[in-house]
């Protein structure tokens, strides 16, 4: 089933950034792209070691109930510079309709300048369960137990 992601731009937004995107036919992540304010478009944004940022889109998303969208870095971004999401991945619930920015970080030792309509993240629309919590006086038992934190080894 594929879910249609309704897609609102702010008014402010550059028309011309494009929407996300998958840039391949096996791909899981469609690229999302930085859309700066007008007063930024020309020089970026520029990230300092350590620096991490809010990076606008322009967008709104309205997302299908029983799913999410999930905001992951893109691999080549990390590698090359050294720039990674601060909390990936983000999760934009269905219920909200606010606009989507992302939390950029630059763990390099150099500035890194985001251009207006870089890719920055990736999104992933994924189902979402959500549980019933349930309080127990006890827990059922496994060959693990409580051991977590490399508890099953190396290797």
């Amino acid at each position: 089933m594929r879910p249609d992601i309704r897609i609102l731009r702010d008014d402010w937004a550059d028309q011309d950034v494009a929407l996300p995107f998958y840039e391949t036919h096996g791909a899981a992540g469609a690229d999302l792209r930085a859309n700066l304010p007008a007063d930024a478009r020309c020089l970026g944004l520029t990230l300092g070691p350590g620096e991490r940022r809010l990076v606008p889109t322009g967008l709104r998303l309205e997302i299908p109930a029983g799913f999410e969208v999930q905001i992951r870095p893109r691999s080549g971004l990390a590698l090359k510079h050294g720039i990674a999401l601060v909390n990936a991945p983000g999760t934009i619930d269905s219920d909200y309709r606010g606009p989507l920015g992302v939390i950029l970080v630059n763990l390099s030792d150099a500035d890194f300048v985001v251009s207006h309509g870089d890719r920055i993240a990736q999104m992933v629309v994924a189902p979402v369960v959500q549980a019933q919590f349930v309080e127990v006086r006890t827990l059922s038992e496994t060959r693990r137990g409580t051991g977590g934190f490399g508890s099953t080894g190396t290797g």
